[in-house]
């Protein structure tokens, strides 16, 4: 027959406890207590497993080592989650971010004032150059002419009003009306910062006095069209008698070409051009008459008129080079 528990035999002798002494319902047996096991563990139960790498370092007998903390953070003390990476950032690192996305928040407020001040500049400029009288026309000057009543004439003829705003002269208009006047040959308007408009004119160069059916003379230029009247023959400018009232349009053409082919020093000699047609003009050379022609063979006409020159003959016709004649 088998030995009784000794925890039934205990329960037998004490016989004291009831019920209500062990905080039971009447009637509901006790369950038996467990038995102890072998190195102090109690039967049934599974020993719990420490969390975290420290815990399991020292069961296994190794050197615990602390785990790096991360984005995915660090195992808790309590419960199974994870600490979320912010939690282990240090606080220098916490204020560097603070500090970049407060940059980044006011990135947007920094370029409009940028803008804005920009803008505000750009309009300033615009109204000082364009509307206040901080750069206002004070001057308007003449260059390239002499004499000061053609000077007040062109400028008279820009009909630039003093006051102007300089950046909104008409500088093209003022260049059309100056342009228009017959002695002018070219003619630039151009703003000279703070308050002066310069007018540059060139005058057209006389090439040959002409009278006209009136009886008037007049200077034509180079290209043969009459553009002022005066009242005697300028200096080193050839007068043209023509053949009929009106001298032809032609032959003026042709006998400003010829006097072109001349030497300057020679050119300026001649006082006297005759036009009788286009194809024959004759020239005073001082006191050689040149009976020339027409256009035709020019320079073989020049060639050959250099060479009897110092004959000093009293009429020479190259009209036919090939045959001069000189007496």
């Amino acid at each position: 027959m088998s030995e009784r528990p000794r925890w039934l035999t205990e329960t037998a002798r004490s016989g004291t406890d009831t019920d209500a002494d062990l905080g039971r319902e009447p009637g509901v047996d006790a369950a038996p207590p467990r038995r102890p096991v072998a190195g102090g563990r109690r039967q049934g139960r599974r020993p719990r497993r420490a969390s975290g790498a420290g815990a399991r370092g020292a069961g296994n007998g190794r050197t615990p080592v602390a785990r790096s903390s991360g984005a995915a953070g660090v195992r808790g003390a309590g419960g199974s989650g994870w600490r979320s990476g912010a939690a282990a950032i240090s606080p220098s690192s916490r204020a560097l971010f603070a500090r970049r996305a407060a940059q980044v928040r006011r990135r947007p407020w920094r370029l409009g004032g940028v803008l804005a001040g920009f803008l505000v500049l750009v309009a300033a400029v615009a109204w000082a150059v364009g509307f206040s009288p901080l750069l206002a026309t004070r001057t308007v000057t003449v260059t390239g002419l002499s004499d000061p009543a053609e000077q007040q004439g062109v400028a008279a003829a820009a009909r630039i009003a003093v006051g102007t705003p300089l950046a909104r002269v008409d500088i093209a208009g003022a260049t059309d009306r100056v342009g228009r006047i017959p002695a002018v040959a070219s003619v630039t308007v151009s703003r000279s910062w703070p308050s002066t408009v310069v007018v540059s004119v060139q005058r057209k160069v006389p090439v040959l006095a002409v009278k006209n059916p009136q009886g008037q003379l007049q200077v034509v230029d180079v290209t043969g069209i009459p553009y002022e009247t005066v009242d005697a023959v300028p200096a080193g400018v050839a007068q043209v008698n023509a053949a009929a009232d009106a001298a032809d349009p032609e032959g003026i053409r042709a006998a400003i070409s010829i006097l072109q082919l001349l030497p300057a020093a020679q050119r300026a000699q001649v006082t006297q051009v005759t036009v009788t047609s286009a194809d024959l003009v004759t020239l005073q050379l001082g006191a050689v008459s040149v009976v020339w022609g027409g256009l035709a063979d020019g320079p073989k006409k020049l060639t050959v008129l250099q060479a009897l020159l110092p004959t000093n003959p009293g009429v020479i016709d190259v009209s036919a080079p090939d045959t001069p004649v000189s007496r």
